[in-house]
């Protein structure tokens, strides 16, 4: 697989949980959330009880957002096996999220 199909395919994960998140916070504020793309930022604001290694996760998913977003913004290359750990965990977070809503 191309290295530009898994960046992709990262960004894409990363925008699944920002808009899962944004939800959250509108849910919880009763306003419109705010225009960040920070994953942690979100759940802070949605007042989300999110453990340690799922507030990782959402930490290292932000790399994911500028490099699709901003493509002169280069990082290293993801390996398929770290992409597929990245979506797998990513995965287990959105379940999460979705049962929260």
């Amino acid at each position: 697989m191309a290295d530009g199909h898994i960046r992709h395919g990262l960004f894409f994960a990363h925008l699944a949980l920002e808009k899962l998140l944004k939800a959250h916070v509108c849910k919880h504020t009763g306003d419109l959330a705010p225009k960040t793309h920070n994953l942690a930022r979100l759940a802070a604001l949605a007042a989300l009880r999110v453990n340690d290694e799922d507030l990782d996760l959402l930490a290292d998913m932000n790399a994911f957002c500028l490099d699709g977003r901003y493509p002169p913004h280069v990082l290293p290359s993801t390996s398929l096996e770290e992409a597929q750990t990245y979506m797998k965990r990513a995965e287990g977070v959105l379940q999460c999220l979705m049962q929260q809503l």
